[in-house]
């Protein structure tokens, strides 16, 4: 006789950590909203209520802003009442899914992160449409038609950014040049009179060095004189 479901010993119910190797089925809960944080993007639920009964005192939930049923920015405002599935994980129990109450969308904080705006950082940048000189677009959405070319700086069609009048010079930059710039004519500049005085005392003590007598020269004088007096003697 084959085994039918419900009958025998094998019948019983399944606990939500019955079945081995997946995840504990998730519970259901109710509650409103402790605090939320709109920059990091979650929060924790006060959970008043678990499968209808009540709770007291009341648990804490982890609650993530990709688990809120809403469109747009996702957030939950505090003292928000939702209705939400969790289930319990090894850092505790965490939101599965958010509603308000009877599965409407949440209603959300009014806060938004703190940023600047698109526009806001352009114009801290000084950043401007080059066609029309707008400050809160640039060019290729720029809706006018092509402009004549006038300077970026100033605004003028008299003359480009290169020449503008108005625009500070801008300060040489890198290392300055010790050795001054040579002639357009093509001449040597003078020597300065550190290196001719150098040069003086290099040149005296060669000529004293060429002009001193080596101790060999002497000492063949020397002998030629002895012998030539040694001849006349004979």
């Amino acid at each position: 006789m084959a085994e039918g479901v419900g009958t025998g010993r094998g019948n019983h119910r399944t606990s939500p950590k019955s079945v081995e190797g997946t995840d504990p089925l998730p519970m259901y809960g109710t509650g409103h909203c402790k605090w939320f944080n709109v920059r990091m993007g979650f929060g924790f639920i006060s959970m008043t209520s678990r499968g209808g009964n009540p709770i007291d005192p009341p648990l804490d939930v982890f609650v993530h802003q990709s688990k809120l049923h809403m469109e747009g920015f996702r957030s939950l405002k505090e003292g928000e009442t939702v209705e939400f599935t969790f289930k319990k994980s090894s850092k505790g129990l965490e939101c599965v899914w958010v509603t308000g109450p009877g599965g409407a969308h949440c209603v959300g904080s009014e806060r938004r992160p703190k940023g600047k705006s698109i526009q806001q950082k352009r114009k801290q940048k000084g950043d401007r449409c080059y066609n029309c000189g707008g400050l809160d677009h640039h060019a290729k959405e720029c809706v006018l038609p092509p402009q004549p070319k006038k300077c970026h700086y100033c605004q003028s069609a008299s003359h480009m950014v290169a020449h503008c009048p108005h625009k500070a010079p801008s300060a040489p930059q890198g290392r300055h040049c010790i050795e001054p710039p040579a002639s357009s004519s093509g001449q040597v500049p003078p020597p300065r009179s550190s290196d001719v005085g150098q040069r003086a005392s290099y040149s005296s003590q060669d000529s004293s060095i060429l002009h001193k007598p080596s101790s060999s020269s002497e000492e063949l004088t020397s002998k030629d004189a002895s012998s030539q007096r040694k001849k006349r003697k004979k």
